[in-house]
């Protein structure tokens, strides 16, 4: 499992985008500044790095110039306020692979996250696994034996939530919270269409099927 380390002095922004990660399948770890960054990649495995820029002591730039001296080639994402044409410079100067501008669409982030991973991995993307079907977080594509269906975005996050955790009853507001986003203007109808959607694609699927909880939600089953 890919472990990453977020490098955020807002401690609630940090949480947000541990429990992100760790939805979608990662390991996540934070930290609070770049010193304390820099000795958790001494100390532990880490596959990339998301860092803020400004923060007390060490700047987020310096941070990846030196992670980058510990760990060559270590993928690093920039996540900042600062929007500038010259402060992304300065990023990409310091040997960042990517960079966000606050606020940022974590989904969008997740899928940057898995891009950037696959690049430094060889080309190996996070991938899901029931039975006969493969989701593949890359592409957004759903293999079923020979067969692949590529996914609009929101569709492939929906389904990918589901199958990660079989049996798991998911309300709709959870559904919406993670994948629109806590301060989406959509109603949590959305998720119904989405639910239809999925369940017309993958109606004859031989390793799963989404079943209603009446008055909860929705969750995935094994056949």
């Amino acid at each position: 499992m890919f472990r990453i380390l977020v490098v955020e002095d807002d401690p609630d922004l940090g949480r947000l985008f541990v429990k992100v990660l760790e939805r979608a399948g990662y390991t996540a770890i934070l930290s609070p500044s770049g010193e304390d960054a820099l000795q958790k990649i001494e100390d532990e495995k880490v596959d990339l790095m998301l860092t803020d820029v400004m923060m007390p002591g060490m700047d987020g730039f310096t941070l990846t110039r030196e992670a980058r001296e510990l760990i060559p080639g270590l993928p690093v994402m920039v996540i900042t306020a600062r929007s500038a044409f010259l402060d992304k410079q300065a990023g990409f100067a310091s040997g960042a692979d990517d960079y966000m501008v606050k606020p940022v669409d974590v989904n969008e982030m997740v899928l940057r996250v898995g891009a950037l991973l696959r690049r430094a991995k060889g080309g190996v993307g996070q991938t899901l696994t029931i039975g006969s079907t493969t989701l593949d977080f890359a592409s957004l594509g759903v293999t079923v034996g020979s067969r692949v269906t590529d996914l609009p975005q929101k569709e492939f996050l929906l389904l990918f939530k589901l199958l990660a955790a079989p049996g798991r009853i998911f309300t709709r507001q959870q559904i919406m919270d993670d994948i629109w986003g806590v301060d989406s203007a959509s109603e949590t109808h959305t998720v119904d269409v989405h639910i239809n959607r999925l369940r017309d694609r993958f109606r004859d699927n031989p390793d799963f099927e989404i079943a209603t909880v009446r008055g909860l939600g929705y969750k995935a089953v094994k056949k």
